[in-house]
């Protein structure tokens, strides 16, 4: 049962305004996003892919109040514990007010200060240390692989028995995952990266990854819902071949060889069903140069999709 490689994450019920695709025919109508509808949702999600076999969940700091919902279930179900991996991030704060309309919802920076600020907002928040903690979305820009400071840090916290590991965004996310596995008595043995069948590029940074003893962690590979509502006449439903594309989607993450991890963004019990029925479908290396995307166009793409 692919079910056991599949992990939740929290990103979108975790928040009222996010950048899937048909939240509202998923949420209903935005006025009905309250924190405890929201929570609501969560606590069901969480539930049904406990039940399911699924005991990998990931949240972030800038997932609107997602620890909080994860920390909340789990004080429901403390025996459910050491059953599961925890993974979540720092590097970025929520700041949408949990409203639809903000002008900003996430805040960027990675520096210590915001390190020593978000580990006991995220362990005061779950109740528990998380298992994995990772940098949220490292970039070529960032300060993160080269401060000298903050690598000490998360060296300690790996010392403390914590995986530490980083997540990857944008067209140079194989250039970022190299650099972190050349970092001498580098943090990190944990990634998460954005792979689907629009965006592969990363493909061998993370099988490389994968081969220096790395989980790796595979997001987004609905690409944020948009390959789950593609129409069966266009070149992704022609690849699929009658496969549901959804499934085909996911399958296709399944099975690289190199992912640890396949990360469902499910907003609802159904995708969230649906998903862990998917199995492994080989896809070979000319439909996936012929399905993809030119990597800076696919995240400028995503860069401008409203957050609904």
């Amino acid at each position: 049962m692919n079910a056991a490689r599949l992990g939740l994450g929290l990103a979108a019920v975790g928040r009222p305004a996010y950048i899937t695709t048909a939240r509202d025919a998923d949420l209903g109508d935005p006025a009905g996003r309250s924190v405890e509808a929201m929570r609501s949702r969560a606590h069901e999600l969480l539930d049904e892919a406990w039940a399911l076999g699924i005991r990998y969940i990931d949240a972030a700091r800038s997932y609107g109040r997602a620890e909080e919902f994860l920390g909340d279930w789990l004080r429901a179900h403390p025996e459910r514990r050491a059953e599961l991996t925890i993974g979540s991030k720092w590097g970025y704060a929520y700041v949408g007010a949990w409203r639809m309309d903000a002008a900003v919802h996430e805040r960027k920076e990675h520096s210590v200060a915001m390190f020593d600020r978000q580990w006991p907002e995220t362990t005061a928040a779950l109740g528990t240390e998380p298992d994995f903690y990772l940098i949220h979305s490292v970039t070529p820009e960032s300060i993160a692989l080269s401060d000298a400071a903050l690598l000490d840090r998360l060296r300690s916290l790996r010392t403390d028995g914590v995986r530490v590991g980083l997540s990857t965004s944008g067209p140079s996310q194989s250039e970022v995952v190299e650099a972190a596995l050349a970092l001498e008595d580098g943090p990190f043995s944990v990634v998460q990266s954005t792979w689907n069948l629009r965006e592969s590029s990363v493909a061998g940074a993370l099988a490389a990854a994968h081969d220096a003893g790395w989980t790796v962690v595979v997001k987004e590979v609905l690409a944020n819902g948009e390959l789950a509502g593609v129409s069966a006449d266009d070149d992704l439903g022609r690849a699929a071949s009658g496969i549901e594309l959804d499934a085909f989607a996911i399958g296709a993450a399944l099975a690289q060889p190199w992912a640890d991890v396949v990360l469902s963004g499910a907003t609802t019990v159904d995708h969230l069903r649906r998903g862990s029925s998917a199995r492994a479908l080989l896809v070979d290396d000319g439909t996936l140069a012929r399905l993809a995307i030119d990597p800076p166009e696919y995240w400028r793409a995503r860069s401008e999709r409203p957050w609904r």
